[in-house]
């Protein structure tokens, strides 16, 4: 601890007295009690030398007591320092909610399967450049102690914390975050294909590493929603170069020799095993992608800035423990997490994941949850010991027609907005809210935006969403899906039977909605089969273009579509979520060179978000290219939507600090506002 003397004389005695901003300790402020201190620059939170100077106090560090066994089950990390060695020399001081925590414990979690409904567990150790405070409207540092704009928002600034080191020691500085754009983003050997967010209008960023505490995001045109990104996405800025960079042969030209001393064909293949080829965090380690390997690796898992880190991973779930390197404390100057280790079960099954939560078995869930199973969740609450938040969603349950089927006969029909306009009216919305959403969903059209801009006009929120059985039968005589043999439903124009494929997972949607789905359609002669698969399954079959109805949630808010144009472009998002018209993405990703050319309201819109991103927000351009993506995404019915609903956010009552949410969203990365590592363990 740094105190500050000074001497003073009396009767011919020295005394040494503590400085007056040390007398006292500093209060252990909580967000229910801040003790009279003021807020600072940013909710919740302070950086160490504003905390000091607004509390009158120097701050004394502890250490979890575990902390040394903890460290001693990660493979290949070094005996610990002292703790004033660990922190960085500006750590972020969190204030926590409710009180300060208790060291200990595990905080047990269910997830579907690898790789497959994750991010919810993921949300609760994840840190990034930056993130939303639990207002869901200000951004406020995180991994980076703070940033700046320059006046037209071509050059992102990110000041980094001095003394920050990754989770086996080693500095992480600026030049972490450089490789991170310039050797994975942008390799096409990692990433095939460069992510939006890296790019801005479909053009390379440049990062400069100014020293290692600043680094510098320069833009060839203004892109302000770049910030919402990292303060929303899973995918981090930053990579560890001392690591991965051994094995990168634009870093390390032995990177090869040291792969193959690993038993690799070449540096790459390392980088695959750890980092895999996306940018998703929660990519299997060494531990499933090379277990005969595992042992002679520098460690099981990539060194990592979280809260937790990996220590043991299986088909069946996996463990993690805390980051002895953690950057953050709490007013009390203890070091965070409080919980010591994580523990992560996959359960696909929709029931055997009902029945672990009302018996307790997990401290925290809400992907894969949908408002279907809110009645058995509430009811077993008391014997559970949980508690059940229901929050509004963000995103929306959302159908989709394969645009570019494989079937000639089939992508002809789906492509026909009169076929979509009439499978939307035949959905009867009422029915569906009331039988499936208990009366709680709000109807409303999928217009890309969630909540709806004041650019939105109201037309679009209702369009095509009124129940009109006739309307939508005479649509489908016009599109000549009539019945032809007779059967009751009706065939495609050649004389084939259509039979409408309705594969769904309960991650992206419940399964009494896609059953009404079903029902409401054959009312009007269209046949139909419902099956219910795994997320995994779904992913496959979308991806390779085998789906002939999408029907997952889908909705971001405008702060993070500034920054990221998924929904706009084709495929319309990514691998974890809702897309349609696959071969049109082929087409723009290869400039015409495969796939099928998508029409000229699809090519709009990739003009227009590209655009939108880059117009100064509230001018009337801005409102002018905002309005017409939702003409011509809405007008189109790429995406036809149901209501916005209320979810379900199971934790249980023992887990100290814990908020009350905002919203039951991804769109904001889950728990990631609501700062979990600073939750704990009452026990």
């Amino acid at each position: 601890m740094n105190i500050r003397t000074r001497t003073l004389m009396l009767g011919g005695v020295a005394w040494t007295l503590l400085a007056a901003a040390a007398q006292a300790a500093c209060p252990a402020m909580t967000v229910e009690d801040m003790k009279g201190v003021a807020a600072g620059k940013y909710p919740q939170q302070y950086e160490l030398s504003e905390f000091q100077s607004l509390a009158n106090c120097t701050l004394a560090f502890s250490e979890n007591p575990a902390i040394g066994d903890l460290n001693k089950m990660i493979r290949g990390n070094p005996a610990l320092p002292p703790l004033a060695e660990r922190l960085p020399e500006e750590p972020l001081v969190v204030v926590p909610y409710a009180s300060i925590g208790r060291y200990g414990g595990t905080l047990d979690a269910l997830s579907n399967a690898t790789e497959a409904g994750t991010s919810d567990f993921l949300s609760t150790r994840h840190v990034n450049l930056v993130r939303y405070s639990d207002d869901l409207q200000t951004i406020v540092p995180n991994v980076a102690k703070d940033w700046s704009w320059n006046d037209d928002y071509t050059e992102l600034t990110f000041f980094l914390r001095k003394g920050h080191k990754w989770s086996d020691g080693a500095p992480f500085t600026a030049e972490d975050v450089k490789f991170w754009y310039d050797n994975l983003a942008l390799d096409p050997k990692v990433n095939e294909k460069p992510k939006d967010y890296v790019l801005v209008g479909g053009e390379r960023m440049t990062v400069e590493a100014v020293d290692p505490q600043t680094v510098v995001f320069k833009l060839p045109a203004p892109k302000p929603g770049l910030l919402a990104h990292f303060a929303t996405s899973f995918a981090q800025g930053f990579q560890p170069k001392h690591f991965l960079g051994q094995f990168h042969p634009d870093v390390n030209p032995d990177a090869d020799k040291r792969a193959q001393e690993l038993g690799f064909e070449n540096g790459y293949a390392v980088i695959m095993s750890y980092f895999g080829n996306s940018d998703w965090t929660d990519t299997p380690s060494p531990m499933l992608n090379a277990p005969d390997k595992v042992a002679k690796m520098p460690a099981d898992a990539l060194p990592t800035l979280e809260s937790h880190f990996l220590v043991r991973e299986t088909t069946e779930g996996r463990h993690f423990v805390a980051n002895p390197y953690f950057f953050m404390v709490d007013t009390a100057g203890n070091q965070l997490p409080y919980i010591n280790e994580q523990d992560e079960l996959y359960a696909n099954d929709r029931e055997v994941r009902l029945l672990k939560l009302i018996n307790g078995e997990a401290d925290y869930k809400s992907q894969s949850l949908q408002l279907s199973d809110a009645p058995l969740l509430l009811e077993n609450q008391e014997k559970g010991n949980y508690s059940v938040q229901l929050k509004p969603k963000i995103a929306m349950h959302a159908i989709s027609f394969n645009t570019t089927s494989e079937d000639p006969a089939k992508r002809a029909v789906f492509g026909d907005l009169r076929f979509r306009k009439a499978m939307s009216i035949a959905i009867n919305r009422e029915e569906l809210n009331n039988a499936a959403y208990f009366g709680e969903g709000t109807i409303q059209q999928y217009v890309g935006f969630s909540p709806a801009p004041e650019f939105v006009d109201p037309k679009w929120l209702s369009f095509a969403t009124e129940y009109d059985p006739a309307g939508a039968k005479a649509l489908l005589d016009e599109v000549g899906v009539v019945d032809k043999n007779g059967d009751g439903f009706r065939d495609l124009p050649d004389g084939s039977p259509l039979v409408l494929n309705l594969q769904f997972a309960t991650q992206g949607i419940a399964g009494q909605v896609v059953e009404l789905l079903g029902q409401h359609w054959s009312e009007v002669g269209i046949k139909s089969t419902v099956k219910e698969i795994t997320p995994d399954e779904y992913r496959s079959a979308q991806s390779s273009n085998q789906l002939d109805v999408g029907l997952w949630e889908k909705g971001q808010p405008l702060g993070i579509i500034m920054g990221n144009n998924e929904l706009w472009v084709p495929p319309f998002e990514n691998y974890f979520a809702h897309r349609v018209g696959m071969l049109w993405a082929e087409w723009v990703d290869s400039q015409g060179a495969k796939g099928v050319e998508p029409p000229d309201y699809v090519k709009q819109l990739i003009a227009d978000i590209n655009a939108f991103q880059s117009t100064p927000s509230g001018t009337d351009e801005f409102k002018a290219l905002g309005a017409r993506l939702v003409e011509n995404m809405t007008g189109n019915l790429l995406f036809i939507g149901t209501a916005l609903t209320p979810d379900p956010i199971y934790h249980s009552n023992k887990l100290g600090n814990f908020p009350e949410f905002k919203t039951a969203s991804y769109e904001y990365y889950r728990t990631f506002p609501y700062r979990a590592h600073q939750w704990y363990l009452d026990e």
